[in-house]
């Protein structure tokens, strides 16, 4: 019977010792050395500024053309005589040179003619002169009043004259005709193309060919209309404008100037052009050793000088948020604050009188960081605070 009752007692009996010896342990057990949470604190990149007087630079883009360009038409029709070794595409030439000559034979009997009509002309003219002096002779003792002007042979004289002038205005005319069998360049230019050839028979406005003007190159360069508020004159935008280009495997950049705005909103683009010029673009007539002539159909890039500003400093775009900045004390304190956004592009921000000489701004992203916040400014070297020697050595010996 007892062994029965200890057999059904025993697990029971285990527990209890179990649960004892667990109550005996926790007893015991020491404290777990309580230690302070670590505080983290950020570390941020930043910048130094100092505000300065900047011009508000406009970029733009455009292709090179000419300022003038004509089509050379035939004023006169005959077959081509000769052609010009400059007058092929690409050629150069210069104001009043001999391009092309058209068959002259006809025009110089025409010239012929005409020299032998004003001859008699004149001719007769000389004789009805002669006529009228006669005529006055014989009616000078007319005694019944004034003698009549057909008498003293007046209408007769003014036809002649008459004649006279017709005659020399078809010499007139035969010689313009003699002079435009010869094409010639009309200005200092650079040949676009030619669309005769020798021996070809051509009539009255027959387009021989294109001309190029080198003295001026044109640039329509496109703004957005609120860029115009960045130019020291919206209605007078006259200024300057440096382009540049890729050529011959190297950038090169001209100076010109801003002449005049086309002052019409582009309907597709809602752009408003500045039209920029350039001087002697194929330098012809003043050349420096190693300077590359800026060709007709460049594609250039364009930088217009803006209005002058004051107290500027100028960030990148993304180190603005909702129009703060990240301003880093001297204790490295942050201080969010409000700036003056003057103008922004893609990738910059210009500010205006918000900041002063030296301070330091946040380039790190600044959602997470909150005015009157602590940080580590990256790359400086982490303050440690003095030690207490008496109370080290205390501790020392205490151990």
């Amino acid at each position: 019977m007892i062994k029965i009752i200890l057999r059904r007692l025993s697990p029971l009996l285990i527990i209890i010792v179990f649960v004892g010896l667990a109550l005996a342990l926790i007893s015991t057990q020491e404290a777990p050395e309580q230690k302070d949470e670590a505080i983290s604190v950020p570390i941020i990149d930043v910048q130094t500024v100092t505000p300065q007087t900047l011009s508000l630079n406009l970029p733009s883009y455009g292709v090179v053309n000419p300022k003038y360009k004509t089509q050379l038409v035939t004023e006169v029709q005959g077959r081509m005589l000769s052609i010009s070794a400059n007058f092929v595409a690409g050629g150069v030439v210069k104001k009043g040179e001999q391009l092309a000559i058209i068959e002259p034979s006809d025009y110089e009997a025409d010239l012929i003619q005409a020299e032998a009509t004003v001859a008699q002309a004149t001719a007769a003219l000389n004789e009805e002169k002669a006529r009228g002096v006669v005529a006055k002779i014989e009616f000078k003792d007319f005694g019944k009043g004034l003698p009549p002007e057909l008498g003293l042979r007046i209408p007769q004289l003014k036809k002649e004259q008459a004649n006279v002038k017709y005659a020399e205005a078809a010499l007139a005319r035969a010689q313009r005709n003699l002079a435009r069998t010869v094409i010639r360049a009309p200005f200092d230019g650079i040949i676009k193309a030619r669309n005769v050839d020798l021996g070809q028979y051509v009539t009255l406005g027959t387009n021989l060919g294109e001309l190029y003007d080198t003295s001026i190159a044109e640039i329509r360069l496109p703004l957005a209309n609120e860029d115009l508020a960045y130019l020291e004159s919206v209605d007078n935008p006259e200024t300057a404008v440096t382009l540049t280009a890729l050529l011959a495997g190297k950038q090169v950049s001209w100076q010109g100037n801003i002449v005049r705005s086309e002052n019409v909103i582009d309907e597709q683009t809602r752009m408003v052009y500045l039209v920029a010029e350039i001087h002697d673009p194929y330098l012809r007539n003043n050349k420096t050793e190693g300077q590359l002539p800026l060709k007709y159909g460049s594609f250039v890039n364009a930088v217009i000088t803006g209005r002058t500003v004051n107290d500027v400093v100028k960030l990148p775009r993304h180190v603005v948020r909702n129009g703060q900045v990240a301003v880093v004390s001297a204790d490295n304190i942050i201080e969010m604050r409000k700036v003056n956004i003057i103008r922004s592009d893609v990738d910059t921000i210009y500010i205006q009188g918000s900041f002063k000489a030296n301070e330091r701004v946040s380039t790190t992203s600044i959602n997470s960081l909150n005015s009157g916040q602590v940080i580590k400014v990256l790359g400086e070297e982490t303050k440690t605070e003095p030690v207490d020697t008496d109370t080290q050595a205390a501790t020392t010996a205490g151990e």
